[in-house]
């Protein structure tokens, strides 16, 4: 099993199946949508859902050196392959951003997380973890990816990277590029608009309010 692979069945369990199935039925939300459309996928779902939605997209936490590192961690979490993309190519960033937002408590956590990574790496490269190279930020997920094996001072390292694959396989295996990634066909996703106008006028019903 390669890196990509075991990091990535680890964070697997964070995963469930009701989450995988739901994200089966419903379309990717897209980022910039016309109203109109944004209306029609919006089915099923209660005005105020919507609108603490559109509030906690509009509101920023993380700093763009902190988005940068996580983009890094995600997309060393799960990097594309010739199955499918990257975690970054599927917005999982994007995702672990809002969902910071829409559940409070991950906020100080994530946060002094990714200050403990930049303080750690700073003392053995002598510079941020987005700014070392490759090998370098491998060697650290790999003395923090596996909390058997981790040594007792990267524990806090451990807990926080715990945190984001979890995070990052949640984001990644709600999207289509995830739910491809691991074969799952499921149901075709589908909006209902109702019973159809020739159908409604053959039965003598199209004045009847369905």
């Amino acid at each position: 099993m390669n890196r990509r692979d075991s990091i990535k069945a680890l964070g697997l369990t964070a995963v469930s199946t009701a989450v995988l199935l739901e994200a089966c039925k419903q379309p990717e939300t897209k980022t910039e949508v016309a109203a109109p459309e944004e209306t029609a996928k919006e089915a099923g779902r209660e005005q105020w859902e919507i609108d603490r939605d559109k509030k906690l997209k509009a509101e920023t936490f993380f700093t763009k050196h902190e988005m940068a590192t996580i983009t890094v961690l995600a997309d060393i979490i799960i990097p594309k392959d010739e199955v499918s993309g990257s975690a970054s190519d599927a917005k999982v960033p994007e995702f672990i951003e809002f969902i910071v937002k829409d559940i409070p408590e991950h906020k100080i956590p994530m946060r002094g997380g990714l200050k403990w990574l930049d303080v750690y790496c700073f003392n053995k490269f002598n510079k941020s973890f987005i700014d070392a190279s490759p090998d370098q930020q491998i060697s650290i997920v790999d003395e923090i990816a596996y909390p058997k094996k981790a040594k007792p001072e990267v524990r806090v390292g451990v807990t926080f990277f715990n945190r984001m694959r979890n995070l990052t396989a949640s984001g990644f295996y709600t999207t289509e590029i995830g739910v491809k990634d691991i074969g799952y066909a499921g149901n075709a996703p589908n909006q209902w608009t109702g019973v159809p106008d020739d159908v409604l006028k053959q039965y003598g019903m199209q004045n009847v309010k369905i």
